[in-house]
């Protein structure tokens, strides 16, 4: 290797490669980086980043690129550069201890750690010099390694303290609280306090889109029918689709927005985001009927189909905020631009409804949001409303077809098993809400690359890049997965999708099952000894390993009658309910999984041939409308446990509905179906499969 070339070389992670020409002699978290700490007593300098992370760009050029720095940085340090999304334990372990040491935390991240691995201290984004009541990163560097050499033992002896504290963050104390109804009307208030309706979301700037929240409220609206809870929703979704933080061109939501009105996006655009979105607009459009939601939901998907699968069908994680060195250049427009493109009457229009002018609204030239509705721009227009969007849709294709001429932000084209399942989980659910069989393939092809290429001896692995599959698989990618595949179960009706969703599930409760404590371990039992084993509880940017683990448990319960799957989420349910309370915003998903719990879930068993006309009527009818808690088999003479001793009656297509096993009588029109469909439980006779002969019915 050259003299600016360093460990990260060997990586597969995009974002390790970034810095493998740095000066600084970066190596990769792993036992020869550990043990050179060791040897050499140095301090570890612990740098967490991802691709996508703007600021992680601003401060490689600013200082990691600097030779001054980098020599600092390899006198005094043993340097480690991490990819949260390859290793979020080691991301989760000490973004804990920075918060705990500053209060706040975010990324870049940088903490400073012995060498036997205990922070000390850290902080995040650093400038090279001293700017605007913030410390240069020279002088912190030369600050901590002074304080190591001179005050080593008394760092020592505080790491004590700091150790106790992260463990005791990743061990709450079991709640004891009854499982009740009245505690998912609590948390649906609690939600709502901080609703911003003029704007929707909740809270002021920044704004992330709060994609589990508006779940959990739909589902409550379902439940309640409280018309408020149903306004919050579609107002959010709304705001953020005539937003700038949505790509008003290509399709695909960006991460967040800087302000409170969802105008003023971070560029980058992430896999996880754009799946759990296009779930709420579909379920929005579900409820309400709303086509601009289905509109959203599609073009969502169809951007990851575009921008964001790779050629054997895993989908890419994200895609950068920056391109030519600007961020958000790729998608921002002037006046100037669209006239060139579009006829004089048309352009006029087009800028008018996106809100393009001379001036412009981000740094001198202009991102395209959503400020009127069309028919009001139409009307002010003189313009009848249908031409108009003929206009706006001409020009979106005219402008996208440009664009595409442009470079394009950085992909990171590394494939998280965890993000990927929560695609696949879109994509499947969309082909059933939606009747596209584009999706249904799309969601296929997924799950086919992410069992043969990220599994390995009947164990998921986290990520796969350039050929190459590393590093065990944490509890979200297991419980992820086994959601998606009961989903990509109900798409396709083939049991092969049950079967390896039950085996993950052996493993994911013999790993990370804590038969002592609360819920699931992030880590499994044989992965590598860190200074604590986390757990992941809180929803975040995605929901928790925990929570997609209650909630997929639920699901595989009621999909093989084995009861004793449900045992441990209702365990992991209880032990959480009074913090559920307390917090509800950061536990949307498991709330989610609790309304399952006690909602009567529906067990759907069509008995008859999923490609007969008849039976595709009656998944239609049960797919296209919104019923969250329901499981659905299909097929005939089927080993699944829903579908043992189910009859036809007449030898025609018949439905069953259930609650915990107990049926209505089979039915054999669409008449009936909806009305099974909307009703409680009517007829009490058990008619569970095991013990019921209905040959004759």
């Amino acid at each position: 290797m050259d003299k600016h070339t360093n460990e990260l070389i060997h990586e597969t992670s995009p974002y390790l490669r970034q810095h493998a020409h740095n000066p600084v002699q970066w190596y990769p978290w792993g036992q020869e980086a550990l043990q050179r700490a060791r040897e050499q007593d140095k301090p570890i300098l612990l740098s967490i980043g991802y691709s996508a992370c703007h600021w992680c760009h601003v401060m490689e050029r600013e200082s990691f690129e600097n030779e001054d720095i980098a020599r600092i940085m390899n006198d005094n340090f043993i340097s480690i550069k991490v990819d949260r999304e390859e290793r979020p334990d080691l991301d989760a372990i000490y973004m804990n201890a920075v918060q705990l040491i500053t209060g706040q935390g975010g990324w870049p991240l940088t903490v400073f750690l012995t060498p036997a691995q205990v922070p000390f201290y850290g902080g995040t984004y650093f400038p090279p010099e001293d700017r605007h009541g913030m410390p240069g990163f020279a002088r912190v560097l030369l600050s901590v390694a002074r304080a190591y050499k001179d005050r080593k033992a008394e760092i020592l002896r505080d790491t004590t303290a700091i150790i106790q504290e992260i463990q005791r963050v990743n061990q709450p104390v079991a709640s004891e609280e009854e499982l009740k109804t009245e505690l998912l009307g609590v948390a649906a208030h609690s939600i709502m306090a901080n609703y911003d309706s003029q704007n929707g979301g909740f809270g002021r700037a920044p704004k992330f889109p709060p994609s589990m929240s508006l779940t959990f409220l739909l589902r409550s609206y379902l439940r309640t029918e409280q018309r408020e809870l149903l306004e919050a929703v579609e107002t959010t979704l709304e705001k953020m689709a005539c937003g700038g933080m949505y790509d008003q061109l290509g399709g695909g939501f960006h991460r967040y927005s800087v302000d409170q009105y969802w105008f003023v996006p971070h560029f980058e655009k992430m896999l996880y985001d754009n799946a759990l979105l296009s779930r709420i607009y579909l379920d929005a459009y579900l409820v309400t009927r709303n086509s601009f939601y289905r509109r959203i939901a599609e073009e969502t998907l169809d951007y990851v189909t575009r921008e964001m699968t790779s050629p054997e069908g895993g989908f890419y994680s994200t895609q950068d905020a920056d391109s030519e060195g600007e961020e958000g250049k790729f998608y921002v427009w002037t006046p100037q631009e669209v006239e060139a493109l579009l006829e004089e009457k048309d352009a006029a229009l087009f800028c008018q409804y996106y809100d393009i002018t001379p001036e412009g609204n981000f740094e001198g030239k202009n991102i395209l949001h959503v400020p009127r509705p069309a028919s009001l721009v139409a009307r002010l227009n003189r313009t009848p409303e249908d031409q108009f969007l003929e206009i706006i849709e001409r020009g979106r294709k005219t402008l996208f077809a440009e664009r595409e001429k442009r470079v394009k932000p950085g992909r990171d084209e590394k494939i998280l098993t965890c993000w990927n399942g929560l695609m696949l989980r879109s994509f499947a659910e969309a082909a059933n809400a939606l009747d596209r069989d584009d999706y249904k393939t799309a969601a296929v092809r997924n799950a086919r690359f992410v069992l043969s290429k990220l599994q390995r001896d009947g164990r998921l692995l986290r990520s796969y890049k350039d050929g190459e599959a590393r590093f065990n698989a944490y509890l979200e990618d297991y419980a992820s997965m086994i959601e998606a595949l009961l989903s990509l179960y109900e798409a396709t009706f083939d049991p092969g999708w049950i079967g390896e969703a039950r085996n993950m599930a052996e493993v994911l409760v013999r790993e990370f099952w804590d038969s002592g404590g609360v819920g699931f371990y992030f880590t499994g039992a044989g992965h590598e000894s860190l200074i604590t084993r986390p757990k992941d509880l809180y929803d975040n940017a995605t929901p928790s390993g925990n929570s997609m683990a209650t909630s997929a448990l639920l699901r595989l319960a009621k999909f093989t009658g084995e009861d004793s799957w449900a045992e441990y989420s209702r365990r992991s349910l209880k032990s959480m309910a009074t913090v559920m309370a307390r917090h509800s915003s950061a536990f949307a998903h498991l709330l989610s999984a609790l309304d399952f719990h006690l909602g009567r879930a529906k067990e759907i068993a069509v008995v008859g041939d999923p490609e007969s006309q008849q039976t595709r009527e009656f998944l239609r009818n049960i797919f296209q409308r919104y019923l969250p808690n329901k499981v659905v088999a299909c097929g005939l003479n089927g080993d699944l446990f829903l579908l043992k001793s189910r009859a036809q009656v007449h030898g025609a297509p018949t439905v069953y509905v259930c609650e915990n096993y107990v049926c209505q009588a089979p039915v054999t029109t669409t008449e009936e179906l909806a009305g099974a469909l909307e009703n409680p439980l009517v007829q009490t006779s058990d008619l569970r499969p095991q013990t019921s002969d209905l040959e004759d019915v």
